[in-house]
């Protein structure tokens, strides 16, 4: 009979090397699988919270105010609005989760960034039924001058229209209009966070700058202006890409590139005039 003999160290070292690039194939699925769950999750927190906003509309008349994303989980007017009690203190935020009763962060555990157009969020008595200065970087084009006026405490009607444009990116660098007039934008600034507040009322950084990320962040460039608009905030919502040496996101109107486009994985929810005109008739907000 032959003496068995064990595995030599040759031997050992293929079948460590194996096992390791079978593990690395099981966990690059996995962890691609944790995203697209990060992701699912995240837009159904979204889409929460854009039903809470446009019940605070039917209940309240207007749509609420963002919140202060620099104050910290649990101390004073965290996640409350900023509202004077004519308008809002500040345009751009973050979703006042304590106000609506909603999620405060995403599945990254970031706060949503929140933007509303002044018009549907000041008090009825100011009777600016269309968007304005300040906080606008134009007045509304054409003027709104409704008749009959909306009945308190409706603050906005039928022809009120946002500051807010939305732009997306093709199959080339140029931005292209894909929603204008908008009265409210909800973003999750993605996997990466980059400058989106954490509950620690801290943003994440880096911060970015120049890009489609930065736009989502500081409110765009109020100079954008869809075909057949007036001058409004441009926000960003386009196909995810990786991050990119010497990219290039060219602002609406520039000119074109040939660099690549830099890093994008935000998440873009807007709430649109029509959809919300709609609900505050069902509501019998609005005649």
């Amino acid at each position: 009979m032959n003496p068995s003999r064990g595995f030599t160290l040759a031997e050992l070292a293929v079948a460590v090397a194996i096992i390791g690039l079978l593990l690395a194939g099981a966990l690059i699925p996995f962890s691609t699988q944790i995203d697209v769950r990060n992701t699912a999750d995240t837009q159904r927190a979204m889409e929460s919270v854009r039903e809470a906003i446009i019940g605070f509309a039917q209940a309240n008349g207007r749509l609420p105010c963002p919140a202060d994303g620099s104050i910290a989980a649990g101390l004073a007017n965290a996640g409350t609005e900023q509202f004077n009690g004519t308008s809002c203190t500040a345009s751009l935020g973050v979703v006042p989760w304590a106000t609506l009763g909603a999620p405060e962060t995403d599945a990254w555990g970031r706060r949503f960034s929140y933007r509303v157009s002044p018009a549907f969020a000041d008090a009825s008595t100011t009777s600016t039924w269309a968007t304005a200065t300040p906080a606008s970087p134009a007045n509304q084009s054409q003027p709104c001058a409704p008749t009959p006026l909306p009945t308190a405490p409706t603050t906005f009607a039928l022809c009120s229209l946002g500051d807010i444009a939305v732009f997306t990116r093709g199959s080339t660098t140029a931005a292209v209009p894909m929603g204008s007039a908008l009265p409210a934008i909800i973003i999750s600034h993605g996997k990466n966070g980059g400058g989106a507040w954490q509950t620690n009322g801290i943003r994440l950084n880096p911060i970015p700058t120049g890009n489609d990320e930065a736009a989502n962040i500081n409110g765009g460039n109020p100079t954008a202006t869809p075909s057949g608009g007036y001058p409004s905030w441009a926000f960003y919502s386009r196909t995810p890409t990786p991050a990119a040496s010497g990219c290039v996101d060219p602002i609406p109107g520039g000119p074109a590139s040939s660099a690549p486009l830099c890093e994008f994985d935000d998440i873009v929810v807007v709430i649109s005039s029509s959809t919300l005109i709609a609900r505050m008739v069902a509501a019998g907000r609005l005649p």
